[in-house]
């Protein structure tokens, strides 16, 4: 199997890990090499995530969530991905790390893979991009509310004013989403999850969408607002704009270890 290993730079332990696990996987028989941040920490000749050329049959992500979010966005097109926990809670990380070694020597073709919806994002017809978790649409002024309107396949939901909007995932339904209220999702479901933010009126609640309509979300209000994709990636909006949420035609792809996920939600939630 070709397996790409992804680190995070900024702790030399993450760098070593990633340097000892390529070792034991070509020992076990895999080809290996390394994302070229993580190659050039290692003195490594890389190779670039966002080529279109690039290709793998796994991706190998030590670090958090933000790191397998940051793989997901990168990725010119989506190759399966499974994550090494470094971080803190990690949802989007399957493995821990004394237990990494033992499940990714045994793996052969064809892998056990799992879809993860993904939506996209157009503003007055102008795409953005692509997010796995969630689109954050938030105020730039604080202390000061938007207004908006929402619309499913073209006929008016609501109206509301809030600090934002969240339009999310499944897979997002265990990240910001729920910390705004939001219900947690079996990823396995397709629909979008939209959670105002701080609503003036009580009666705003959460909306549970099917993937297969349309969402259009319009600002009505002269503040300045900004958009959010994954935590990572940040746009200004300006006033009175709209934008246009719908399902990816690429989902994110990750291996299957037979980890169950109200399990997984269970454990994690428990230290929180």
């Amino acid at each position: 199997m070709k397996i790409c290993i992804v680190s995070r730079i900024d702790f030399r332990e993450s760098v070593e890990t990633a340097r000892s696990l390529g070792w034991m996987l070509v020992d076990a028989g895999h080809e290996v090499f390394y994302e070229d941040s993580v190659a050039s920490e290692l003195g490594y000749i890389g190779v670039s995530l966002s080529n279109p050329s690039f290709s793998a049959d796994l991706i190998v992500v030590l670090g958090g969530d933000g790191s397998v979010l940051r793989v997901v966005r990168l990725l010119a097109h989506q190759i399966p991905i499974v994550g090494v926990n470094q971080g803190h809670v990690g949802f989007l990380t399957d493995l821990e790390r004394e237990h990494m070694v033992d499940v990714l020597a045994e793996l052969s073709l064809p892998l056990s893979i799992e879809s993860r919806m993904r939506i996209t994002i157009a503003c007055d017809g102008k795409p953005f991009g692509s997010a796995l978790n969630e689109a954050v649409i938030v105020t730039s002024c604080p202390s000061k509310i938007l207004e908006f309107e929402t619309f499913i396949d073209g006929r008016k939901s609501s109206g509301f004013r809030a600090d934002g909007l969240i339009v999310g995932t499944p897979t997002g339904s265990t990240a910001y989403t729920m910390s705004a209220g939001g219900p947690i999702v079996d990823p396995l479901i397709e629909a979008f999850v939209l959670v105002p933010l701080a609503p003036f009126m009580m009666s705003s609640r959460p909306h549970l969408i099917s993937s297969t309509r349309e969402i259009e979300v319009r600002l009505m209000s002269n503040k300045p607002a900004e958009l959010v994709l994954d935590g990572q990636m940040q746009y200004d909006l300006g006033e009175e704009i709209s934008l246009v949420v719908q399902k990816s035609q690429e989902p994110a792809l990750f291996l299957d270890v037979g980890r169950n996920f109200f399990e997984k939600v269970e454990k994690k939630l428990r230290f929180l």
